[in-house]
């Protein structure tokens, strides 16, 4: 086995500290060091005997990363990405890529003239009943021609999620922090998004972020879509909670993806694919299961992320892939600014 490589992880809030215990346990990988400019964040890292750094160019100075995370609040995600590909040093970028499409197309230029890969962290897709139910959908056209598409997210976060700062601010909201996982993965397996429709409401809290979305989506070939969220209510139509992929969250037998056509209807995450048995409504319908298991999707976005870095695998979800995400949120968060149709903007790539 080649030498581990050394990971620097940028951003020590929840998710990095996620990032930081799978580099700890991977047999390919070992932690360079960790950069914050926060001194209490600082502080908790530096409990785990790891270098710790309040800033990026510090930590290049005395550290030789052979790849970097980049976990920072989002608005935050593009200098230090750009600082890391100017480096010469493969990035992983937690998603959304950027908060805005300025943002995005900075980063897709800047691998575009540095030649280094960024793999953009929608770690969803690395889940094997998700690569099994593009399979289906793109693949094997089990649902025939597709006609809708659904995504719902609702939840109820506690008060205590929207204690620090940034997370009341725009860009901090349910459509960027969570959408961007829904609507990225109905690109994945539906297809590209044309144009969208969406309203925007702050019902709950009071904060300048929005709690509750309801989104139409036109796709590429037809098909519609609707996503509805809100972090505000109590209920299982969730991934956190339907998937069972993070401990923390209970789990439930809900789905919170559905997606029809004309010869079936596609559940997520249980993977139940519905049919008649005939012709039509007034004919038994039944659900086959197709079973795929649920893994670590961080920890095999993780191992992925080492054959990026090690020139041995093109991205999965590639800067020009993450940027186009980007380009659906600006949209959605466009179209509920101003109640009229929005096309997704062009990323450059």
């Amino acid at each position: 086995m080649s030498a581990p490589l050394a990971i620097l992880v940028v951003g020590f809030g929840l998710i990095g500290r996620e990032h930081l215990a799978r580099i700890r346990a991977h047999p390919g990988a070992r932690a360079a060091g960790v950069v914050d400019p926060d001194p209490a964040a600082r502080a908790a890292a530096e409990a785990t005997g790891f270098p710790v750094f309040a800033d990026l160019d510090g930590a290049l100075a005395r550290t030789r990363p052979d790849a970097a995370i980049v976990a920072t609040p989002t608005p935050r995600h593009v200098e230090p990405a750009v600082r890391l590909l100017e480096a010469g040093v493969p990035v992983l970028v937690e998603k959304p890529l950027s908060a805005d499409v300025a943002g995005a197309r900075t980063l897709v230029a800047a691998v575009r003239r540095s030649g280094v890969p960024v793999l953009v962290g929608h770690h969803r897709r690395h889940q094997p009943f998700v690569q099994a139910a593009r399979r289906l959908v793109r693949e094997e056209g089990a649902l025939g021609r597709v006609l809708l598409a659904e995504a719902l997210f609702w939840v109820r976060k506690p008060d205590g999620y929207y204690a620090p700062d940034w997370r009341r601010r725009p860009g901090a909201g349910p459509v960027l922090t969570n959408l961007s996982h829904d609507l990225d993965l109905l690109r994945h397996l539906v297809g590209e998004i044309e144009e969208v429709r969406a309203a925007t409401a702050n019902l709950a809290r009071g904060f300048e972020v929005e709690d509750t979305a309801a989104v139409l989506l036109h796709f590429e070939g037809g098909a519609l879509g609707t996503v509805s969220a809100s972090d505000a209510v109590p209920a299982p139509w969730s991934w956190e909670l339907a998937s069972g992929e993070n401990p923390v969250y209970p789990k439930t037998d809900a789905a919170c993806y559905r997606i029809g056509g004309t010869e079936g209807a596609l559940e997520l995450p249980p993977l139940r694919l519905w049919r008649h048995a005939g012709d039509g409504w007034t004919t038994p319908i039944a659900a086959l299961h197709h079973h795929a298991p649920l893994t670590d999707a961080l920890a095999r976005q993780l191992d992925h992320f080492l054959a990026v870095a090690r020139g041995e695998a093109e991205p999965l979800v590639p800067v020009h892939d993450g940027a186009r995400t980007v380009a659906v949120l600006e949209a959605v968060l466009r179209a509920a600014g101003t109640g009229s149709p929005q096309t997704p903007p062009d990323v450059g790539a």
